[in-house]
């Protein structure tokens, strides 16, 4: 039933965003900008990691592409609840974790597609990365794509209006980007910054995925990534079902 129901409300959704294919590529937009303007620079500097300049930078903009794309879109929550869908969907009797998942999992594919765009921009710029570094990279980009997406619909859920929501959310993912070294490894920087970074779990999660980007699979990083990815995944799923079957969604 829940497989079933999930399957559902995703179908719905990613016909939706898959009709919308100038959305797809306006969403990689900004992390590409990055890849072009920002990732030359870089070239030939030492930025105290292993690998190529390309491979510090590109696991940053992926999950910069997750980041900013997951925590926006609740959003649409909001919109769906000015138009009356969510209403409608309240007298169904389809889990209130399908609804959730059906979601989530529609933005995990949309945000995977356009990770996929962004690599093959920097295959042809200069990246070269194990296949197997690159598929790890795109799995955790889904997973931190499902968390942040649930937190998001969550908070849409409880804030209701764009005018509250959206300042909520910029508070969040600018200081995220920031201390977690998605443009450069924190240990570039001075030791308390390098320190309060280790506080914000996105930071692991980049560190395992540029170890991934040079084929060290095996490593701390690696390890500890792994397991703030899938609790944090856990946990923002859990908290999301659990406002979406209070709020009757």
């Amino acid at each position: 039933m829940l497989l079933h129901d999930t399957a559902i409300i995703y179908c719905r959704y990613l016909r939706q965003s898959l009709r919308s294919r100038f959305a797809l590529l306006f969403g990689v937009l900004m992390p590409l900008l990055y890849l072009v303007f920002f990732g030359p620079l870089l070239t030939g500097l030492p930025l105290g990691g292993r690998g190529s300049s390309w491979q510090v930078l590109v696991p940053g903009l992926l999950l910069q592409l997750g980041l900013f794309g997951a925590l926006f879109a609740g959003f649409m929550i909001i919109l769906e609840n000015g138009q009356g869908v969510v209403e409608r969907m309240r007298v169904t009797p389809v889990s209130r974790l399908a609804l959730l998942l059906g979601r989530v999992l529609r933005e995990a594919t949309v945000f995977v597609l356009q990770a996929v765009l962004l690599v093959l921009a920097a295959l042809a710029m200069g990246l070269r990365a194990p296949l197997i570094g690159i598929l790890i990279g795109f799995a955790f980009v889904a997973l931190l794509t499902v968390s942040l997406a649930s937190l998001s619909y969550a908070l849409a859920m409880k804030v209701r209006t764009p005018q509250e929501f959206g300042p909520l959310v910029n508070a969040v993912s600018m200081p995220s980007m920031l201390l977690s070294g998605l443009m450069l490894p924190m240990t570039l920087g001075p030791r308390w910054l390098d320190v309060l970074s280790h506080f914000m779990p996105f930071r692991y999660l980049v560190d395992a995925m540029r170890d991934a980007y040079v084929g060290a699979y095996t490593t701390d990083h690696m390890l500890y990534g792994v397991l703030v990815a899938v609790g944090f995944a856990v946990l923002a799923v859990t908290v999301g079902t659990r406002v979406f079957r209070t709020a009757g969604a």
